[in-house]
């Protein structure tokens, strides 16, 4: 599929052609051009790449969560310890996934 860029606010749209006005700024038509291939291509994966990213922040999430109600039930010190593990390199891997996606977004790597 076509990918087409606003030149006004770098909204990228998906389709045969241009949309009559920018969806996102409002920009006429005449204002997008259409991408190569190889930008096209990118695109999609860096929308994939980005994606995956999202999706892993969710478990990682999820992770902090069960490493939580593993920490408060204190089980014996070993299993705290682990939880506690478990939750600092998961805020430490979200943190790291923020800054890549925000390093995506400022290189125009989103999509």
């Amino acid at each position: 599929m076509k990918k087409w860029l606003c030149q006004v606010c770098g909204y990228v749209h998906d389709g045969d052609d241009a949309p009559e006005k920018c969806p996102k700024c409002g920009a006429p038509k005449n204002k997008f051009e259409e991408l190569t291939i190889e930008s096209s291509n990118l695109i999609e994966r860096s929308r994939l790449t980005n994606n995956l990213l999202m999706e892993l922040d969710s478990v990682l999430a999820r992770v902090e969560e069960i490493a939580k109600l593993g920490i408060e039930d204190k089980l014996d010190p070993a299993c705290v310890v682990l939880f506690k593990k478990a939750s600092d390199e998961a805020k430490q891997s979200r943190q790291s996934l923020k800054a890549e996606i925000a390093t995506h977004i400022e290189k125009g790597k989103w999509g």
